[in-house]
């Protein structure tokens, strides 16, 4: 299968690797899901010194304008994502409730929408209002369940989406960019003399 996207050709391509990252996928999705709360809260830290990290990168190119454009829009940007990385990493439990109420409202307000819009038009009008219903009551255990679901939900939602991928990865393979400007020419040993 392929669609052409401006000047270049998508190709869906599955090779042994994707088989192999496939898989890896998959058994990390399986793990992540049977350690939900470990997963929860590897996530928080890892984001955490992501932030920290991308703050004092900022920080640091910021420091490579100085004199030029740019320079206070960088340095405040890096100083703004460290100081977020050093308050999730000092408070990670206000950290997981804050993403878990983030998530709970996007399954709440994504509900609402898809049941309006299932309404508005005539195609599919039966799995929009069942995709609706399910992102609405979804949304609504999260948010009356909050600490309880604050636990397991990161965790959850990371298992479920690399258990997603290694099968998509298994079943579709991947797509790659073919150049359409670029064109292969085979030859054989003989024509070349």
């Amino acid at each position: 299968m392929s669609v052409s996207v401006g000047g270049a050709t998508l190709e869906r391509s599955r090779s042994g690797w994707d088989i192999v990252w496939g898989l890896l996928l998959v058994v990390a999705g399986i793990a992540i899901l049977v350690h939900a709360v470990a997963a929860t809260a590897i996530s928080v830290f890892f984001l955490g010194w992501l932030a920290v990290i991308g703050g004092l990168v900022g920080l640091v190119a910021g420091l490579f304008r100085i004199g030029k454009g740019g320079f206070w829009p960088a340095i405040i940007s890096g100083a703004l994502l460290l100081v977020l990385g050093i308050v999730i990493l000092r408070n990670p439990a206000v950290t997981v409730a804050t993403l878990t109420l983030l998530a709970g409202t996007v399954f709440l307000i994504g509900g609402v929408i898809r049941l309006v819009a299932a309404f508005q038009i005539d195609q599919n009008r039966g799995v929009m209002i069942f995709s609706g219903i399910v992102s609405l009551v979804l949304g609504l255990i999260v948010l009356f369940n909050l600490w309880e679901a604050s636990l397991i939900l990161l965790g959850v939602l990371l298992g479920v989406q690399a258990l997603v991928d290694g099968i998509t990865l298994l079943i579709l393979g991947r797509w790659r960019v073919v150049d359409s400007t670029v064109q292969v020419v085979e030859t054989t040993a003989t024509e070349v003399r």
